[in-house]
């Protein structure tokens, strides 16, 4: 069997850095990395649970009278939640993985 990178059969193999791979590092004409995304994504749940709320306290102090568009608010807040809910479910099972991976 052949080593096509010649990280094997080189005593000196594991001292040297490992080959670049395209589209793997962090390039400054790349976009925002997963940790910017994700807090970006925290703050719109964030304000979409802010508004639902304002919209709630609007309607119960008769600043509002449109039932739809609080319920709306509500619906949107609650789903952008469950979603950002089960990324942080895959990410923390993504963790568990890596964790138990032997070295």
């Amino acid at each position: 069997m052949t080593d096509p990178l010649g990280l094997i059969s080189t005593s000196g193999a594991l001292n040297r850095p490992l080959p670049a791979v395209p589209g793997l590092g962090r390039d400054s004409q790349q976009g925002p990395g997963f940790k910017e995304q994700l807090q970006e994504q925290i703050e719109k749940v964030n304000q979409l649970q802010r508004d639902a709320t304002e919209a709630i306290e609007d309607l119960a102090a008769g600043r509002r009278d449109d039932l739809e568009s609080v319920m709306i608010a509500t619906q949107k807040a609650d789903t952008a939640f469950r979603l950002l809910l089960q990324v942080r479910n895959k990410v923390m099972d993504a963790y568990e993985e890596v964790k138990q991976l032997r070295v």
